[in-house]
């Protein structure tokens, strides 16, 4: 057996390769790509032998994904990827001084792979299609995360030089395209108290608005009434930024929505989009997000509880001497968690076996984001048991277990 420790950077690869007593057999620095991956296979062979199986390679890595990371799987070598903040807690074993480099990293891994390997979780033999709705899911809801900073920052501008146009789009909410158009048109308040109602009902009828008569006559009225203002420079300047911020708003729906088109294509075309889509509250965008950080291993879980410590729903308790807590995951998955609150939340609504275990849960004087994390760890497990099975949701089956909440 070899043990690699693998610290990687942008354009080359710090490797130490120990034997199984941890006696360091080689150091190098590689190159990044083919011939980075090359040199470590002989590497390999050249200090495990001819009879050494690829199995028998463990590799330590701070990282899941990467052409690098599947040129390593692709050769057989079990994989590990290793947490940052776990490998930094690891070398507190070497000392305390804080001292770094790359050579030590490496030398970390190494030793995790070797000492701690029953502790550590090898990267998910995930399909194809799996890897490729991971791509989609999170550049889309990472431009949406993006879009909610730049709409921060257009609302905090306004709010600065031209409050009045914070009043007359609220309908619109200042993400419709209506209101980025006419904000670009008109970004100071001289300029949109001459905006006629012609104008604004064309920009609306392009959005789509219903009512566009009475909407346009509110929001020309609210663009006219009278506000404190500030020196003409000042106000240029800022229309100057809340113009660009507008812009780049127009382009990023535009870009949302596309990729949104993406994500829901390669979702349906995974085997398992049935079962989610079978889930109360789960639509496509969600369940293509649960699918992309959950995976498609069907290894990866062993047991219902292991997916629900992976997903943050399950409880974590903290017992030292007489004290004796039980608190939520706050180390996890952000975005897996998010993306269950919100299917929890939703199948409030669409379940009334959920619903019911909701109330008992608030009833028991659970707060509100409590009870719908006891939700969401229900329907994880519910999930985890569809997808062994290869069934959809049934909603008498998935709360048979809780049939005397429903006669409380």
């Amino acid at each position: 057996m070899l043990l690699i420790g693998d610290d990687w950077a942008e354009d080359h690869h710090d490797v130490e390769v120990q034997d199984e007593t941890g006696r360091k057999l080689a150091v190098a620095k590689l190159p990044e790509g083919v011939d980075g991956v090359a040199k470590l296979h002989e590497l390999v062979a050249k200090h495990g032998g001819e009879d050494l199986e690829a199995s028998s390679v463990i590799v330590g890595i701070e990282t899941d994904r990467g052409p690098w990371v599947q040129a390593l799987i692709a050769a057989g070598y079990q994989v590990y990827a290793i947490n940052p903040r776990q490998a930094a807690r690891f070398k507190e074993r070497y000392g305390t001084s804080g001292a770094k480099s790359d050579k030590g990293d490496a030398h970390a891994l190494a030793d995790m792979v070797r000492i701690d390997r029953d502790q550590l979780r090898p990267i998910a033999g995930d399909s194809e299609q799996a890897q490729a709705i991971k791509v989609v899911a999170r550049a889309h809801q990472t431009l949406i995360w993006e879009r909610t900073r730049i709409f921060q920052r257009l609302r905090n501008g306004l709010r600065e030089y031209f409050p009045a146009a914070l009043n007359a789009y609220a309908d619109l909410t200042l993400l419709g395209a209506d209101a980025l158009e006419l904000l670009v048109k008109a970004p100071t308040p001289q300029a949109a108290a001459k905006l006629t109602r012609s104008q604004i009902t064309a920009a609306l009828a392009r959005a789509r608005r219903r009512n566009r008569t009475a909407k346009a006559a509110d929001i020309q009225t609210a663009l006219r009434t009278q506000h404190l203002g500030l020196a003409e420079p000042v106000t240029a300047a800022y229309a100057a930024t809340v113009t660009a911020h507008a812009r780049l708003l127009i382009s990023l729906n535009e870009e949302i929505a596309t990729l949104e088109a993406q994500v829901k294509a390669h979702f349906h075309a995974h085997p398992d989009a049935e079962i989610y889509l079978s889930m109360p509250g789960m639509g496509e965008v969600s369940g293509a997000r649960v699918l992309a950080e959950f995976g498609d291993d069907p290894t990866r879980y062993a047991s219902a509880k292991a997916r629900k410590n992976y997903a943050g729903t399950s409880p974590i308790t903290r017992a030292s001497g007489k004290s004796h807590t039980v608190q939520a995951r706050f180390v996890r998955n952000n975005r897996l968690a998010d993306a269950l609150q919100a299917q929890a939340f939703s199948a409030l609504n669409r379940s009334p076996g959920g619903r019911t275990y909701y109330d008992k849960q608030r009833a028991r004087d659970v707060g509100y984001n409590g009870a719908l994390r006891q939700l969401g760890n229900r329907l994880v497990g519910i999930l985890h048991g569809c997808l062994k099975t290869r069934t959809l949701y049934d909603e008498a089956t998935a709360w048979s277990h809780y049939a005397h909440l429903h006669a409380a």
